[in-house]
């Protein structure tokens, strides 16, 4: 109903005190908020080393949230959940709201937990009693049992049981993990039980996975967060047989940093999400989807067949993961290569040295009886550099003793054996030129490959053109897609196609002592290609390597590790109208807005990504450029709000001036001429903004808001609403539509208690009624963001610490703007029509049933 003006309305409408909301109500994203902080307070006491030895890290809601949304089949009328590690409980919570958040519930959901340490335990009987509460709310009957002993063991007896009584052990329809990530000892008890039921590996998150898969139910799903290690080399061989065999591959999930789904534990691992359906029958599609972090929700998402998941040929049974257009270029053009080491007559080997044990043989410098001694840090611009000025030692006695480390000394070619994701070049080739040591042996460190022939040498021209083609971007582009560890495995050299012995010939032929550039070396090799094949589509090397230099401009420019991602690169590409041939000299500063930003990456460079994710790519990247002043927003038109859906955004004419002389002898003297002056630019550009921007007060101070939007509402309710509903109220917090906030006094919200979580969001203004002591929370409406009972669950939430009660209200232009929401409102709130703005709505007529007088004329 609406009531009388005056302040009267708004006190009217409120208990003197305000009862917050309970565990029991919590909704299922709050159920995820509570969780999470039981995780990190959990993390925070658990002793970094003690995670490590037990090879657990907790998981974070978003990677949570992101692997329960991975399952199908939530409308069971019954289902059973296995967590194989649970920790605090934060995967089976994400399960359990899930399944509480589908259209058609099940009737029953039982969850069996295995956690044997007991501090972690304590929170996962906390975790588990509010996912029984959470579904309660919604009808479900929920049963829980946590299992306090170890996984394998007790997984191991099941399917023993299972054996001799000639039953299926087999009792979950579901399985979440996050499996503990530890190297098993060749003689420990756990692999000797993993043994028993037919697995041979060397790390416990392979185990976990196998023996939760042998639990499942026929068509039971799996959905697990582990290394990507697992999906090549010679480890894990034996798990990928049994894995695959029992079950078929559904989705996965790639991240394309190393740090961003356990980053509060600093975990390097390279982590891939993947989810299968136990079932003999594969499936014959793949679903690939890629996103930067857990919290990017642009999702990058490709279709490929199985069989280019899964060679079906492979006896190695390599997993091919394939995200999107260009990589999948990159496999077709390896394909087209012949050879494989073995059809060559060659082979590769790791060096023999491995220095701790041959410790007394080593030495730092030449000497009477040494011989050259190869490591690493001796491999540079495609030839060996030796003696090195190197901690490492630089030779090895040769005598009886050293002989079985030692190989003639002849041609080979050598290639590292660790790198990681984030170095330039995963494939790192050299030739080791025999001329050039005169020693009858030499030895190469064990953190060496080197290609032979039967244990003797190569020809020169031979290795020279063997280490052209591995220094190749093909050759490093395709490894990038199937490693995922920091080893270049023997096994995955063996495996990699190559030319034919005539076309490394003849790219020996090429090669001198200086080695060529690396255009040079792609070159080379795309004119093999060309000549063995008519390619028709575009060269994946140019498109990638123009999405490299797009990176290396960002870099230079200054921009954050944030943004130095193919989001950012393919952004200011789109933004320039640069397609992967054109040069840059042809760059141009069309207008263009979100979506077709978007259309261009798929349509020129083969990143198609999931509908509905635009938020992300203005959020975190077009956001930073406006920061940085590469780009300006509507430059045709300054006074529409740039959270207008017709928001347009364009190059700053004079970074596209710069942009243009990338690749020239003009790049390095323009770049640092235009970093000398983008702080001038960013004030011209702030200046031309400020020009029409709404100008507010606060504590006599005059404040500006960016033009339009709900700017405009929030001006109103400041100048109007607070004087009349709240007066004598301190303005504790303004938003920006542009900026992040216009106004905010944390000292003043710490006073009463209230300390924000910096991944909530905040409502639109927030004032402290100091006459009756509330905190009012304003949320303006011009599009969305009103409070209906999740926003205010929320909020709640958010706030949940103040020592004052919450008074929440939901501000509208217009009764027109707001009609639309009505139906949407929490109860226990209030609504504000600026163009009535001497009256309020209040959802709740309790305590305002009341006769109204009508004043007489």
């Amino acid at each position: 109903m609406i009531v009388p003006s005056s302040s009267r309305a708004l006190l009217a409408s409120h208990n003197s005190s305000l009862s917050f909301t309970s565990l029991a109500e919590l909704s299922s994203g709050n159920l995820l908020a509570e969780v999470d902080l039981h995780r990190i307070v959990a993390s925070l006491k658990l002793r970094q080393d003690k995670k490590a030895s037990m090879g657990q890290f907790l998981t974070p809601a978003s990677v949570a949230e992101l692997m329960a949304g991975m399952f199908n089949r939530l409308d069971l009328p019954e289902i059973s959940l296995l967590d194989a590690g649970a920790g605090i409980g934060s995967l089976l919570a994400a399960f359990v709201a899930k399944v509480c958040q589908h259209r058609q519930h099940t009737s029953s959901l039982r969850v069996v937990a295995y956690e044997i340490d007991p501090f972690l335990i304590g929170y996962l009987h906390q975790t588990l009693e509010l996912c029984k509460k959470e579904c309660q709310r919604v009808g479900i009957s929920f049963n829980y049992e946590i299992r306090k002993t170890d996984f394998i063991e007790d997984a191991v007896r099941l399917l023993q049981i299972g054996l001799l009584n000639n039953a299926k052990a087999t009792e979950f329809t579901h399985a979440i993990l996050n499996p503990p990530y530890l190297k098993i000892n060749a003689n420990s008890k756990v692999r000797e039980l993993l043994h028993s039921i037919g697995l041979e590996t060397s790390n416990l998150y392979t185990g976990f996975m196998a023996a939760t898969a042998q639990l499942l139910k026929p068509s039971g799903e799996f959905v697990a967060i582990t290394p990507r290690s697992f999906c090549n080399g010679p480890y894990f061989r034996d798990f990928r047989k049994i894995f695959l065999e029992m079950m078929a591959l559904q989705q996965v999930h790639l991240f394309e940093s190393r740090q961003e789904a356990f980053s509060d534990d600093d975990i390097l691992q390279e982590t891939i999400i993947i989810q299968a359906t136990k079932q003999r029958q594969k499936y014959s599609n793949v679903i690939i989807n890629t996103s930067s972090g857990t919290n990017d929700d642009l999702i990058m998402s490709q279709s490929v067949p199985y069989t280019a998941l899964l060679q079906p040929n492979d006896k190695e049974q390599f997993i091919h993961i394939i995200p999107d257009r260009i990589s999948q270029q990159i496999v077709e053009r390896i394909e087209i290569f012949p050879c494989t080491l073995k059809d060559l007559g060659l082979t590769v080997s790791t060096g023999r040295v491995v220095d701790f044990r041959a410790k007394e043989y080593l030495r730092a410098n030449a000497e009477n009886n040494t011989v050259p001694l190869i490591y690493p840090v001796n491999l540079a611009n495609g030839y060996v550099e030796h003696p090195k000025i190197t901690k490492k030692p630089q030779a090895i006695v040769s005598l009886e003793k050293t002989a079985n480390l030692l190989i003639p000394n002849e041609h080979y070619v050598l290639c590292k054996r660790f790198s990681s994701k984030e170095e330039k070049r995963r494939v790192v080739a050299v030739v080791y030129d025999a001329n050039q040591f005169n020693y009858a042996y030499v030895g190469f460190e064990n953190h060496l490959n080197y290609f032979h022939k039967d244990g003797r040498g190569l020809s020169l021209t031979l290795a020279r053109g063997l280490a052209v083609y591995l220094n190749s971007t093909l050759v490093d582009a395709f490894f990038r897609l199937f490693n995922g560890h920091t080893q270049v495995n023997a096994t995955d050299l063996r495996k990699l196609k190559y030319p034919n012995l005539e076309q490394l010939l003849a790219l020996g032929t090429e090669i001198t002592e200086q080695f060529p550039s690396l255009r040079e070396i792609n070159e080379l090799i795309e004119n093999q290609l060309q000549s063995m094949s008519n390619l028709s589509e575009n060269n994946p090397i140019v498109t990638k390597s123009r999405i490299d230099e797009a990176l290396q401009i960002l870099t230079q420019l200054g921009f954050p590790r944030t943004q130095l991602n193919e989001r950012s690169a393919l952004t200011l590409l789109a933004l320039l109208d640069l397609k992967p041939t054109d040069s840059w000299q042809l760059a141009t500063s069309p207008l263009m807005g979100i979506t077709p930003i978007m259309d261009f990456m798929a349509q020129h460079y083969g990143k198609t990504y999931k509908p509905n994710t635009r938020e992300t790519v203005r959020r975190q990247t077009v956001h930073q450029f406006l920061d940085a002043a590469l780009i300006v927003a509507n430059p045709d038109n300054l006074s529409r709000p740039v959270n207008s859906p017709k928001t347009v955004y364009q190059i700053q004419n004079s970074a596209l001036e710069l942009l243009r002389t990338y690749g020239t002898e003009e790049w390095e003297k323009s770049i640092c001429t235009y970093l000398a002056s983008v702080e001038t630019l960013k004030k011209q550009y702030a200046q031309e903004r400020e020009m029409s921007r709404i100008p507010i007060v606060i504590d006599g101070a005059i404040k500006t808001l960016s033009p339009g939007g709900q700017n405009i509402l929030i001006e109103k309710i400041i100048n109007d609403f607070a004087p009349r509903f709240t007066p004598n109220g301190k303005l504790i917090y303004v938003g920006d539509t542009d900026e992040k906030f216009a106004h905010f006094d944390a000292a003043a919200l710490t006073d009463l208690g209230v300390n924000i979580d910096s991944h909530g969001k905040m409502p639109d203004v927030i004032i402290h009624f100091t006459t009756n002591n509330w905190l009012v929370l304003i949320e303006a409406v011009t599009s969305h963001g009103q409070i209906n009972p999740k926003r205010k669950k929320e909020l709640e939430l958010l706030f949940r610490s103040s020592e004052i009660p919450l008074v929440m209200v939901t501000a509208f232009l217009s009764r027109k703007a707001m009609v639309a929401y009505l139906a949407e409102i929490a109860w226990e709130t209030d609504v504000w029509v600026a163009e009535d703005s001497t009256h309020l709505i209040h959802f709740n007529g309790e305590y305002l049933l009341q006769a109204y007088q009508i004043e007489k004329k």
